[in-house]
This record gives structure tokens, C-alpha cells and sequence, in this order.
């Protein structure tokens, strides 16, 4: 019988991780055993809380920290629930990223750069843990159109090779593959979201092992590697859909790719 790949993801409990705390800190308390081939799964919430990328609600409009975080937006008019949809750093989401929950009375940004952060952490892993194989991954969760509920998404990650190509490859019948390409990244973010859960889990921290069909780098991403998992609106299948709305420009017209 053929081995299957598998793989095993570990939930990390944490105190209650309090603004302007250091990332890095937490991750050495926690996580005081690393394997090698493994991929250490962090939240982007408690990165931007890290970060001090908390803002009070009394103090700040949430809309207009939208439109300033955004690269583009559309009204809260323009849906059914009230919500402004942005593009965020290449991601549609909904109101660029910011969140409430598990913010004590505050709003919680994205992170600054989360790319930079995910290399960081990566290099102090190898360098504390003497690890040559091992990953980081970022995460966030997002909707998606025309399905119930929220999944992980990889905001940044490090370590590994995010998109495995199969165009070219055969399928069981010996056809070429014209189009799939598997994004990794977002996979084990989604499965990783799944086992930390959205609520009060108190779980922003995992390990992932057993990770057989990974191919793992000991280097963070290029730039090209990173712009290359991207796609612009105007490209995307769903091109006529997304640009099918008259979209309002935000004050972000930053990228997390410029390392």
C-alpha cells in the first residue's frame, strides 16, 4: 500500500497577549522545542498587537481607518450587511483587515509588514534552534464569495516554497495538466486557523509537522517568488466581476513585498 502524506498540526495556548509586547519572546516561551521540518504558525492579530497596531475606538472613525488602510474600497451602501469590501495589499477583504474581536475595546490593524516579520522570525529560529529546515507562516482568515463562514489565509510566510506548479504534469489518465498550481501557503494557513480556532481559544500560536510533501528553503522568499503568487485585478479570472464596481481609491498604496 502507498504511504499517504500527512501531516499533524499542535495549537499553542498563550497568555493574553497585551500591545507592544515582543513577538519574539512569546514565541521562545512557547514553544521551547522545535523539529526539524516544521512550520511555526502565528496570527496576525497578535503580530499587529505586538506591533502596537491597536487603536482605541473612542479615539479614531473605523470607516476612515479603512479607506486609510486600503488601496482600494467600496461603501458600506454598496453590500447588504453593511460592510466596506476593500483590496487590501492585493487581498480582497473585508475592511482592510481590521478587526474587533479579542481587541478590549479596540481596533486591530493588519500587521506593518508581515513578510519582514515572517523572515525574522524564521532567522532567529534557525539561529536559536540550530534548525536548517523549518517555515513560518502568517496567517489572517477571510470570507469567500458565495460560501458560508471563514478560512485562514497566508498573509506571509517563509521558509518553503508556497505554490507547488503541477501545469505540465500528468493526471491519472495521463493528460497534461493546463492551469493547476497549488498554493500551499494558503492551504496549511487555512488548516492551521482551523485547529487555533476564531474564538476564545486563546490558541494564537502553532506547530505543524509531518510535513512530507513540503519543500522546504533555507531562505526566505525573493521578490519575484512573492510577486509571482499575486495576481492583479485586471488579470484575474474573475476580472470582470471584480472591476464590474466602480471601486474608490485608499490612502495604501504600499506593497509587503518590497523586503
Amino acid at each position: 500500500m502507498k504511504k499517504t502524506d500527512h501531516m499533524n498540526i499542535q495549537a499553542v495556548r498563550t497568555h493574553k497577549i497585551q500591545a507592544s509586547s515582543n513577538l519574539l519572546e512569546i514565541i521562545k516561551k512557547y514553544l521551547p522545542v522545535i523539529k526539524e521540518r516544521s512550520i511555526v504558525v502565528i496570527t496576525s492579530k497578535i503580530v499587529s498587537i505586538c506591533e502596537g497596531r491597536v487603536i482605541n475606538k473612542t479615539t479614531a472613525d473605523k470607516d476612515e481607518l479603512i479607506i486609510q488602510e486600503a488601496q482600494y474600497y467600496l461603501p458600506r451602501a454598496s453590500n447588504l450587511y453593511n460592510i466596506m469590501l476593500t483590496i487590501t495589499h492585493g487581498m480582497l477583504i473585508p475592511t482592510a483587515g481590521i478587526d474587533e474581536s479579542n481587541g478590549l475595546d479596540h481596533y486591530i490593524l493588519w500587521p506593518n509588514n508581515p513578510q519582514r516579520t515572517a523572515n525574522n522570525i524564521r532567522k532567529t529560529l534557525v539561529q536559536r534552534y540550530g534548525l536548517k529546515e523549518v517555515g513560518v507562516i502568517i496567517t489572517d482568515s477571510k470570507t469567500t464569495p458565495l460560501r458560508l463562514g471563514t478560512t485562514g489565509i497566508a498573509l506571509a510566510h517563509s521558509g518553503f516554497k508556497a505554490i507547488k506548479n503541477y501545469i505540465g504534469k500528468k493526471d491519472i489518465y495521463g493528460e497534461k495538466l493546463k492551469m493547476t498550481q497549488a498554493n500551499l501557503a494558503d492551504g496549511l494557513a487555512a488548516a492551521a486557523v482551523l485547529v487555533m480556532g476564531e474564538g476564545d481559544e486563546q490558541t494564537p500560536l502553532a506547530i505543524i509537522n509531518d510535513l512530507s510533501f513540503i519543500d522546504f528553503q533555507h531562505r526566505n522568499p525573493t521578490s519575484k517568488e512573492l510577486k509571482s503568487m499575486a495576481i492583479s485585478k485586471d488579470s484575474d479570472i474573475y476580472s470582470k466581476l471584480i472591476n464590474g464596481v466602480k471601486w474608490q481609491k485608499g490612502g495604501n498604496c504600499s506593497t509587503w513585498n518590497n523586503l
